[in-house]
Formats: structure tokens, sequence, C-alpha cells
């Protein structure tokens, strides 16, 4: 052991000494302890403790002395390291172990002591007094009792020979016995627990505590809010994803639980799972043709399935490029574009089920994609708040420019294919310019990360959905929100317009909701499964 580790031991020995010292103080003789206070109770305690504190004294000087070394010598022409290294204690090692255990005794004591039969410790009571009950002082001869009047107080009226029923009598004052005669008397014995009422004088009541009521509610509080209603075939975690069936008779929609659900509008019931993915389901597309869709998730896989009985029909592996954070079809469904974790955007030929493009250039994950009408051209987006133009039959970057302080979580071409709709994590929707690369119209209104974005098909109405928990229904032309809806129930991750115009949204509540488009209070259209 060190010199500096010796010094160590002091300081330690010394502060278990000092505790031991307050210990001492602290219990009921230890203020006026003497040869009389061996016979009390708590003698034992204190002799323990003044020898703990002693020793403890003794073991710091020795150890800041460097009375104890103790340290290992290495013999002369030995290695210092290696097995052939050989060396001898030197010191006092049989005294040194008993100072190391010495802390852990002290300890003990203590532990012992406060939580020991005795229940002693710096709270002790003393010997026949109930413990943690006030003691009531007893006045000095000289002084006069509480119920007895000063001198240059007058005295209370006699008492009346009988009291009413009912009086609390010992909640008043003890007094002692009338006097006979006006002589004065000798300080009566105590009063017994319970006097006779008849001998007790009347006190002046004191007043009523007047208990401090809250004022009243202006107006009753509300009802909680009813229980969501379930279903056990729904969503058993977060909705991420919806899309509308060209025909508008099917909804699909993918979740945080991996599954992909197709659902039947006009009958209002689970059609069937169409697949499941090995890790969180992103993306659910209806393909162009009608009868298949293309779904990704964060497993890396691109699936293309049958929507008649889900049946896998072909699957794209992203390989090292990561999980699929999101996923665009052309219109023609020849191609697809899909953005990565890694940063990566990869470009599909979905007819040769093979790689166009792996397009690189984002330093941060993809959090948005979108394809132009035409099919021409594809929009990522990052969480970094970059976003870039892509020719998909070059691969070439047409664009780059940061368009958001935050990321963009969601991207739309307009029908003219001359515009660009972004949301993002600084709360706000931007309409850019693709000619120029700036900025047309901006939309504010959002008080958390804008999440998703859809365009009604006339291309007149911009809905929105964001982590704040609302959708919002926006007109392109002025830009002026149109609708609020307020979920109430946690973050909205997917929105969609229905066939009928109405709003579609799904979110952190495992539910897909049906909103009027005028604004309004939503219906829960498929309710997620009971938790």
């Amino acid at each position: 052991m060190t010199r500096g580790a010796d010094r160590l031991m002091a300081v330690l020995l010394m502060a278990l000494a000092a505790a031991c010292l307050v210990h001492l103080y602290l219990l009921p003789g230890g203020k006026g302890f003497g040869l009389t206070a061996m016979h009390e109770p708590w003698a034992t305690q204190l002799v323990a403790f003044s020898l703990l504190a002693f020793a403890c004294l003794v073991g710091a000087v020795l150890f800041w002395a460097g009375l104890l070394p103790g340290r290992p010598t290495h013999l002369a022409g030995t290695p210092l390291f290696g097995r052939a290294a050989e060396a001898q204690e030197t010191g006092r090692p049989g005294l040194r172990k008993i100072f190391f255990a010495l802390p852990l005794i002290v300890l003990a004591a203590l532990a012992v002591d406060r939580f020991g039969p005795w229940g002693g410790g710096e709270v002790a009571s003393l010997p026949n007094e109930p413990p943690n009950e006030p003691k009531t002082a007893e006045p000095k001869p000289s002084e006069p009792k509480p119920s007895e009047p000063k001198p240059d107080e007058p005295k209370l009226a006699e008492p009346k020979p009988a009291e009413p029923k009912g009086q609390d009598v010992a909640s008043a004052p003890p007094a002692p016995e009338p006097a006979p005669a006006p002589a004065p008397q000798p300080a009566p014995p105590p009063i017994a627990a319970n006097p006779p009422p008849a001998s007790a004088p009347q006190a002046p009541a004191a007043p009523p505590e007047v208990a401090v009521v809250p004022p009243p509610t202006v107006a009753p509080l509300p009802p909680p809010p009813p229980a969501a209603p379930t279903q056990p075939d729904g969503h058993r975690d977060a909705v991420v994803w919806l899309s509308v069936a060209p025909d508008g008779r099917s909804i699909m929609s993918a979740s945080t639980d991996r599954v992909i659900k197709l659902w039947d509008i006009g009958g209002k019931h689970l059609i069937r799972n169409l697949g499941v993915h090995k890790d969180m389901a992103r993306t659910a597309l209806y393909m162009p043709d009608g009868v298949s869709a293309l779904t990704g998730g964060d497993d890396g896989e691109i699936v293309l399935r049958k929507l008649a009985d889900g049946a896998v029909l072909h699957v794209f592996q992203a390989g090292q490029n990561g999980g699929v954070n999101k996923l665009a079809i052309s219109p023609d469904g020849k191609s697809a574009v899909s953005g990565h974790d890694t940063g990566n955007v990869i470009v599909w030929d979905l007819v040769n089920n093979s790689v166009l493009h792996v397009l690189t250039g984002h330093d941060w994950s993809i959090s948005a994609v979108a394809v132009s009408p035409d099919g021409k051209q594809a929009l990522s987006g990052s969480i970094d708040g970059t976003l870039k133009l892509w020719d998909i039959e070059s691969g070439k970057q047409l664009r780059s420019w940061h368009g958001h302080e935050q990321g963009t979580y969601g991207a739309v071409f307009t029908a003219d294919g001359h515009h660009l709709i972004t949301g993002s994590g600084d709360l706000t929707i931007k309409v850019w310019d693709l000619d120029n690369g700036r900025e047309v119209t901006r939309f504010e209104g959002h008080e958390g990360t804008v999440y998703t974005l859809a365009l009604s098909a006339d291309g007149k109405r911009l809905l929105s959905g964001s982590l704040d928990g609302t959708a919002r229904l926006w007109d392109m032309e002025t830009g002026n929100q149109i609708a609020l809806f307020d979920s109430q129930t946690g973050p909205i991750y997917a929105v969609a317009f229905a066939p009928d115009g109405t709003v579609l949204t799904g979110g952190y509540d495992r539910t897909i909701r049906d909103w009027p488009a005028a604004g309004g209070d939503g219906v829960v259209l498929f309710a997620g499964a009971p938790g």
C-alpha cells in the first residue's frame, strides 16, 4: 500500500472516531457521563463507543505517521514484473489487519445501536418514559399554577353547581379545588386525569376553528373521455401509413406492429392481413394495376404482394443500405424509389426485378421520398433538412438545397410536376418551385413536427398530419387553413383522402379515423386491438 493510501486510511479512521464521539454526545447520558452513570441501562453503549472512538484515533495516528507501512519490498536481484518477481511484506501486518477491520466494526456497532433491541442511537428515550410522547413540564413551586390567577389579575367567577350535559371536560384546562377561605392554601396534589365535572371552573370558550373550504368550481369538470373502442383484428401498435385503393373500395395500413392490413371501407371490416415484415412496417402502396401492392419496412425488404390473398410475388433486398424508411411508385408502375436509414436512395426496376441506381449524397437518414407525376424525377429528403432532386432514368442529381431547419418528413409533387410540397420538424409546410428551387408559399400552424402530407385528387386541398396530435386541411390557392382535426389521443402519423372526400387519419392510438372535411369530431372507422 502506498503512502497516499495510508493517509487516506488515517482520514477514514479519524472520521469514524468523530462519528463515535458525536454518537456519544447524543446518547441520554452522554453530556454528563460519570461513575454514577455506570448503573444506567445505556452505560454499555457509552463504554463501547468510547473504546471504539479511542481505537479509531490510535489507528489514525499510526497510519498517518507511517508506523504501519506494510508495503511490499522487492528482494534484491529479482525482476520487477513477471512470475519471478518476489516480494516480502514489512511492518506489522497483523496489526494492520486489525485496524483495517475497525471501520467495519464501527459501522456494525452504529447499525446495531440504531436498529438493535434497545432502539437506541441518537433518539433513545429515558428509562420508564413512553417514546415519542411529549412531556408536560411541571411548574416550579415558586411559579403560580397554570390554573391559578396571578396577583394582578382578577379571579374568575365561581363555577356554577352544575355544567350543561355533553361538555367536553377533558378539553378544559385542569384547575385546583376552590378554596373555602380567602387565606392562601398550599399547592394541591396533581389533579386526576378525570376530575369531577362540578369541581372544574368554566374556562373561556376558545373560538371555534373555521375550516378553510376551497371555493366552488365555476363550472363542473368535464367527464373523462370514453374508452377508445377496440376490435380483436385491429392493429396492436401505432398506424404509420395509410393508402386508399384506386377504386376507392379498400384501405391499406402499415403499423409498427409489423403487420400490413387490408380493410373494406364500405363494409367497415378487415379483409385480411396482407403480410408481415420482420421489423416495423413503414409503407404500403397500391400498384397501378389494382391487383398487387408494394410494402417496405425496417427489415430492409420491399415486398410485392397479391391483394387477393397476400401471396408474395417478389422480395427486393436493400442489403447494406439499411431499413426502408419511405417508398414511392411511379405512376406507370414500372419503377419505385426507396429511401434508407443509411442516407442512400435506390431506384428499382419493378419490371425486371432489379436495381437501376443507388443514389448517394445524403449525409443523414432519408425521411421522405416522392416521384413526379410523369415518373421522370424523384425527390428525397433527409432528417437534416436537405432536399435533393434526381433524374430517375440516369440517376443524376438535378438539384440540392437545404429546405428546412430540421428534418423533412413529408413530400408530395403537385399535378403539374413543377412544384413540390414538403413538411418538416421545423413546424412548417413549404411549397417549392422546382424550376428555380425557391420557396413559393409557407403554411404555418402546427405545433409539432409535420410528419405526413397528402394532396387531394383535384390538387386544391392539402392534408397534413403532425406529431402535435392534429391533422389540418389547407387551401392550396390561398394558403389558409380550412379545418382542424384534433385526435386528442397522441401523434398522427398517416393521412389520406377517402373516396367521399372525408379525411382519414392513423396514429399513435392504433385506430383509423374518419373526419368530416368541414371539420368537427371524427369517428373510429377501424379500431385497434385490445391492449
